[in-house]
């Protein structure tokens, strides 16, 4: 048996935190609503839209409190991948990672928060469909998911690689906390199922209120549009054997 990967140092946050408040108030101008919405205290699952690159700093930056989030593996090379793993940043395989999703835990029972953008990849930023990673990490933690609406960091017909230009404006929204648990006589897959589709549910939802408020659409979307419902069945991803 392998050791599990050690907890990032809590000293990443020391520099990163001021980093990532520069990203978002200097370099860019970001609205930050709901802050009150996030738990004073104890572990929290952050889970976002992903319309862009950006998306993950700019959540970061927004936050009340630090958070370690998940992040493709491919991103860690070179230069920045060791910005990635100097800022406490938690390297995922997507195409199946049972340790990353353990060590998110662990990161979860040692009382931190955890950053993470359950669509996959960068889209139209509905939330019409998530990885059922984000449902076992709330299962398996007890901790309370905060869905964030993420406005701004790409816009109209942008393509996905596009960086926004210096001084746009940006709106990020944290919902209300939402808490998950097993019900009695319910199967592992069964829980995972149903937490993933209301989490997806509550994270459209929140985007949704959010263009509606803040008057910033989606990409290439009307923010008349009505995304509230969820579309498609929970997504099986890798996460069979991660029960």
């Amino acid at each position: 048996m392998t050791d599990r990967a050690a907890l990032p140092s809590g000293l990443t946050m020391a520099w990163s935190r001021p980093v990532g408040w520069f990203l978002d108030h200097v370099v860019y101008r970001t609205s930050v609503t709901g802050r009150h919405n996030v738990p004073t205290g104890g572990p929290v699952i952050f889970a976002g839209n992903h319309i862009s690159f950006l998306d993950g700093p700019v959540m970061f930056g927004a936050s009340p409190r630090p958070m370690h989030i998940l992040v493709k593996k491919e991103m860690f090379k070179g230069f920045l991948g060791r910005i990635l793993h100097a800022s406490g940043q938690l390297p995922v395989d997507r195409s199946g990672d049972r340790a990353a999703l353990q060590l998110g835990k662990d990161v979860l029972d040692a009382g931190r928060c955890i950053g993470i953008l359950p669509e996959g990849t960068r889209g139209s930023g509905q939330a019409a469909d998530i990885n059922n990673g984000v449902a076992w990490l709330a299962l398996n933690s007890g901790a309370p998911v905060v869905p964030v609406a993420i406005l701004g960091t790409r816009t109209g017909s942008e393509h996905l690689d596009t960086v926004p230009r210096p001084g746009r404006r940006f709106h990020v929204s944290f919902g209300n906390a939402l808490t998950l648990s097993r019900n009695p006589g319910e199967t592992g897959r069964a829980s995972m199922d149903r937490a993933g589709s209301e989490i997806r549910a509550a994270l459209a939802g929140h985007v949704q209120d959010t263009i509606e408020h803040s008057g910033q659409p989606l990409p290439d979307a009307d923010s008349r549009t009505n995304f509230t419902a969820v579309a498609g069945t929970p997504a099986d991803h890798h996460l069979r054997k991660v029960q």
